[in-house]
C-alpha cells in the first residue's frame, strides 16, 4: 500500500497532520459506505477529514471528497442535520499524530516514522489522556526505534 495522505487536524491553535481516521469508524458502526471516487493510490479511503480538538472534544468539521457522480461530498452530505461541525462521539482510540523531521519513510500506510509521535487517548469523542513517544534512528541500520510506547 502507498504512503497515504494525512488527515487535517486542528490542535491547540495549529493546523497538523494526523495519522488516524475517525471517520472511518463511524462507516463501520453505521454499516454505510460512501459511495466516493476513487482519485489515486495515496487515498485509498476516498475522501481526507478536517477534524478540531475543542475543550477536549472531536469534532468532524471539513470533509473533501467527490461522489462517483462528479458531486462535491461535505458534511451535509453524512450529517444533514450539522452542516458545519459534528462531534465525533462514535469515535474511540488513539490519534497518532507525527512531529519533527521525517526518520524513515516507508512507503505503506502511516508507517513513516517522524522525530516524535503526540498520541492523543479518545474516549467517545472525548480527549482523556496525551502521551509523546520520542522515536530515534538504530545506529545499526537506520531502522526507527521508539524510546517509549504509547
Amino acid at each position: 500500500m502507498t504512503a497515504q495522505v494525512p488527515e487535517k487536524l486542528i490542535y491547540q491553535g495549529k493546523s497538523i497532520s494526523m495519522c488516524a481516521e475517525p471517520l472511518g469508524d463511524y462507516f463501520q458502526l453505521a454499516g454505510i459506505k460512501p459511495d466516493f471516487e476513487i482519485c489515486h493510490t495515496a487515498l485509498w479511503r476516498r475522501y481526507v477529514g478536517s477534524w478540531e480538538i475543542l475543550d477536549d472534544r472531536l469534532y468532524l468539521i471539513g470533509l473533501k471528497a467527490t461522489l462517483r457522480d462528479g458531486t462535491k461530498a461535505s458534511i451535509a452530505t453524512l450529517f444533514p442535520d450539522y452542516p458545519d461541525r459534528v462531534f465525533a462521539h462514535w469515535y474511540t482510540g488513539k490519534l497518532r499524530i507525527p512531529q519533527g523531521e521525517l526518520l524513515n519513510y516507508v512507503h505503506m500506510g502511516y508507517a513513516s516514522t517522524f522525530e516524535s509521535d503526540l498520541f492523543l487517548t479518545i474516549e467517545h469523542g472525548v480527549v482523556t489522556q496525551t502521551e509523546v513517544r520520542h522515536n530515534t534512528l538504530v545506529e545499526t541500520g537506520d531502522q526507527p526505534e521508539s524510546a517509549g510506547s504509547p
